[in-house]
């Protein structure tokens, strides 16, 4: 038996179908994933992530901290903010990719992948020589996310706060559905507009928020929402996973997070690595990629070949766009040849399956 999350009771009475996942039992879908998949795209879906780490790392120098572990600049940050970051290793091989809220001048949260908690925080810990407290309320912490086009009116009948006025990738902190001291943020990872709510598990009833969100998305459609939906839904947004699109060997440059990567920020952990791989350009990239048959379902682990038979990468994620109906896709494919229109074979079960490279999202949203 894994670990369960405040919301495991209602999984179970909502008949979900439930996985081991990052160490915890885990709703991968309740009326099936294409249904909430839709409802997500259309209406509105609620997912409970609070497997999901968050760490508090506070104090004087909790800001220099972060900034030495991780790459993006977070002095750019002011409270009300959130950045998307990664950790790397010295080599510049990612640890792990994470979201840093600034709650306060010497406050942040850190969101950090449930499966590589305890390693993140063994590693943030290790190079803690600053004077800054790092805290794990992992355990204690809900996470819900709302996501869809119905997501802003079902979240501001239940707050005070103007949730019209939170821009991504910033959060405001206040009430909702009778919890106090929810942080509502816009960071999404469906391509679609949403938010998630942060709130303490011992100092509010979270059940009650679940059923209070149900109750008011009832007539916006709403739908709960599990791990297949997410997926399938990332995946169309050609958002990276953990684990799949990055991991341990793979650098940032190489994952197109060029952008977060702030290398004139001053020393971080992996910089010189990862100036290197920029300087010489990465041997690979990461790209998306199109089926250009229906009903071929790409999967993780199987090889990109050039259409006169060379070996070009593997694919890291794939499966069915349920919006496209159509195989789609993420993959290293080297350098030269990861270019958007290039025409490529993806070895399914051994035989070359036609495809097309293309830049994600998959997805266009106006």
């Amino acid at each position: 038996m894994g670990k369960r999350t405040p919301f495991y009771g209602i999984h179970e009475q909502l008949g979900a179908k439930i996985i081991d996942f990052g160490g915890y039992d885990m709703p991968v879908q309740y009326a099936g994933i294409r249904k909430e998949h839709m409802a997500v795209r259309e209406k509105a879906g609620l997912f409970d992530v609070s497997h999901m780490g968050e760490f508090f790392v506070s104090g004087p120098e909790a800001a220099d901290l972060i900034q030495y572990v991780a790459v993006n600049d977070v002095n750019k940050l002011f409270p009300g903010r959130a950045q998307y970051s990664a950790l790397c290793y010295e080599n510049g091989g990612m640890i792990d990719d994470l979201i840093i809220y600034m709650l306060d001048d010497q406050k942040y949260m850190l969101v950090v992948n449930a499966a590589n908690k305890d390693k993140d925080l063994e590693w943030i810990n290790s190079k803690n020589t600053f004077d800054a407290k790092v805290e794990d309320q992992s355990d204690r912490t809900c996470l819900l996310a709302v996501q869809g086009p119905s997501a802003p009116e079902i979240v501001q009948k239940l707050t005070s706060v103007d949730v019209g006025e939170i821009k991504f990738y910033h959060f405001a902190t206040g009430d909702f559905a009778g919890a106090s001291n929810v942080v509502i943020s816009v960071t999404g990872y469906t391509g679609e507009k949403g938010f998630e709510l942060y709130f303490d598990a011992q100092n509010n009833d979270p059940s009650k928020v679940w059923y209070e969100l149900m109750k008011t998305g009832e007539e916006y459609g709403i739908e709960p929402a599990g791990l297949g939906a997410r997926d399938t839904l990332r995946l169309e947004a050609g958002l990276p996973l953990y684990g799949n699109d990055i991991t341990d060997e793979t650098t940032p440059i190489e994952a197109g997070l060029g952008w977060i990567t702030k290398l004139e920020k001053g020393e971080f952990i992996g910089r010189d690595a990862i100036s290197k791989v920029k300087e010489a350009g990465p041997s690979r990239k990461l790209i998306g990629f199109q089926m250009s048959e229906p009903k071929k379902i790409p999967r993780k682990d199987y090889k990109i070949t050039s259409t006169s038979g060379d070996e070009l990468g593997v694919v890291t994620s794939g499966g069915l766009s349920i919006v496209l109906d159509r195989g789609i896709g993420m993959a290293y494919v080297d350098t030269e040849h990861a270019q958007p229109g290039n025409q490529v074979n993806i070895q399914i079960r051994n035989k070359p399956v036609a495809a097309e490279l293309v830049k994600p999202p998959f997805i266009k949203k106006k």
